[in-house]
């Protein structure tokens, strides 16, 4: 692999290519792949990237993958709300029953109560 400057007149810039050689069995030569990877820059001499071909579709997936990483997170915190709902829909559960059981002992008690005293009236 080499790095190549070519300089070309009609545009006055120098583009700056990654070659890769390789032998064709065909021709009995040997070849090269370029691939441009930026031009320079004629005041500071540093290479400047163009824009890579599926650069659209790159971005494309990396802003999906945000999102989705950003979706993922929002389950994340709306399962641990819902635990701790859950949680405190289990306490008032709890408490409810607990107050169904004593109700029910104030009703009987209640009952025998007023059971006695329709007893003692009907006595009198």
């Amino acid at each position: 692999m080499a790095i190549i400057r070519q300089y070309h007149k009609d545009t006055d810039t120098t583009y700056v290519y990654e070659s890769i050689s390789y032998w064709d069995a065909e021709k009995g030569q040997s070849r090269s792949k370029r691939r441009c990877i930026g031009k320079v820059d004629p005041e500071t001499g540093e290479i400047i990237p163009t824009r890579k071909r599926g650069d659209k579709k790159r971005n494309a997936v990396a802003q999906a993958d945000q999102e989705t990483a950003q979706l993922n997170a929002q389950i994340i915190a709306l399962k641990e709300k819902l635990a701790e709902q859950a949680s405190a829909m289990r306490d008032l559960t709890e408490r409810l029953n607990a107050s169904d059981l004593e109700n029910r002992k104030l009703r009987k008690a209640l009952e025998d109560i007023l059971a006695k005293a329709e007893s003692l009236i009907r006595r009198s």
